[in-house]
């Protein structure tokens, strides 16, 4: 039996390697039963997102050399271009590697929680494909627990390491509801719609995106129940607007002094919280000078990332060791699994040759042979039954010089030297 992670992440392989090497979802159910059906794998899982395509395997035997040239072969890509950029775990590394991707350890933004849902989503399709079984499953479990743990017991996740995150963070140190709050989104690109899914999942009820174009706008605004308008429509925003964060490619500030002095008057001096993310700026710096305006630029912003990036770093550490203790825990409780099932057969077995003896002495008592005799035939042929095989195996290894198994043999059965002394 082996664990195997193999694949290429954001480490490993360029853009263009992780495109061809990318999985649909149309295509994992295939891909899964088709792995296991060409490869030596048992068991199979993958795990494929923007940064990262790994396949998760269970094989009798490590066997890794069919398994790339599988995955060369489906993608089209040379074999040589995929050893390049590929890696290879096995067995306790490959647990390691798993529960350090589940946590975010392994992730080019150190923390992002996204990546433990994406897993739980390969573990989800790899069941309904038929390709998890009870080894690749339990792995998967002690994965999720392991990561679950992380994130409950260190600080890994729970600072901002992006700008847009950071904006968000801040507008809800200034506004303890932002359920209450409106939010001016001005610009519909990357940044601005990160800062939309943001406020959206903190329970911003009215969004207003401003760009240049309501189409652009509107595609934005639809995704999460907003309002697109023109940046011609600014002034009229601002003034119900608790929340502004800016993010254009404009060369000249579009947002001035005077346009926010005249919204604080009919806002009657209600504050506003103000994130300009813009290189060069949105915002005219004077706008900070007003009272009751809040106005965050982008390098405030990269100092916070910066700062809790450095906090995450700290956090990483005590999030290592979570995960070396939960392969600890799980190799050991596999290597009992491995015990139990040796247990079971030997049971059978002793069980087996039991019952052969009672049948025979059962025989006997009908045929009239004395209890006592009986008894006596039984226990014996019981005890050379039961110990014929452990014999025969103990001269052949005493043979071949495996005294290291007879040492083993010794701490099995629970024998010492003193053990007959102290009989007498």
């Amino acid at each position: 039996m082996a664990f195997i992670a193999l694949g290429i992440n954001h480490k490993t392989a360029s853009v263009d390697v992780r495109e061809r090497v990318a999985f649909t979802p149309e295509q994992l159910v295939d891909a899964l039963q088709q792995l296991c059906r060409i490869t030596p794998s048992r068991e199979a899982a993958i795990l494929s997102t923007c940064n990262r395509s790994e396949l998760y395997l269970e094989q009798d035997h490590p066997s890794t050399d069919e398994v790339l040239a599988w995955l060369a072969g489906y993608h089209n890509l040379s074999l040589e271009e995929l050893r390049a950029c590929a890696y290879v775990h096995q067995d306790d590394a490959a647990v390691r590697h798993m529960m350090r991707v589940a946590s975010g350890l392994d992730s080019m933004v150190l923390g992002e929680p996204q990546i433990l849902g994406q897993m739980k989503s390969a573990y989800a399709v790899a069941r309904e494909a038929g390709t998890v079984g009870p080894l690749l499953g339990r792995l998967f479990q002690a994965t999720f627990s392991t990561a679950k743990t992380v994130r409950t017991d260190t600080a890994i996740g729970e600072n901002p390491v992006s700008v847009a995150f950071a904006a968000v963070s801040l507008a809800r140190q200034i506004f303890s509801d932002l359920h209450r709050s409106q939010a001016l989104l001005i610009g519909a690109g990357e940044t601005i719609t990160l800062v939309a899914r943001h406020l959206h999942e903190q329970g911003v009820k009215r969004i207003v995106v401003a760009n240049r174009t309501l189409e652009r706008a509107s595609i934005l605004a639809e995704e999460f129940g907003a309002h697109a308008v023109l940046l011609a429509d600014m002034p009229q925003e601002l003034v119900n607007s608790d929340i502004v964060i800016s993010s254009t490619a404009s060369q000249l500030p579009i947002l001035g002094k005077g346009a926010v002095e005249r919204a604080l008057k009919q806002r009657r001096h209600k504050p506003i919280f103000m994130v300009d993310i813009a290189v060069p700026r949105d915002i005219e710096p004077e706008v900070g000078e007003l009272d009751d305006v809040y106005l965050y630029t982008v390098d405030d912003l990269h100092e916070v990332v910066a700062e809790n990036l450095k906090s995450r770093q700290g956090a990483a550490q005590a999030a290592e060791e979570l995960v070396g203790a939960g392969v600890d825990d799980f190799m050991q409780r596999l290597r009992e699994l491995a015990a139990v099932d040796v247990l079971r057969a030997y049971r059978q077995q002793a069980e087996r040759l039991r019952d052969d003896e009672l049948a025979k002495a059962q025989r006997m008592l009908q045929n009239g042979t004395c209890a006592e005799e009986v008894l006596a035939i039984l226990a014996r042929g019981l005890t050379n039954k039961l110990m014929h095989a452990p014999s025969v195996q103990l001269k052949k290894l005493s043979a071949d010089g495996r005294f290291d198994a007879l040492a083993v043999a010794q701490e099995l059965f629970a024998l010492d030297e003193g053990s007959d002394k102290r009989s007498q």
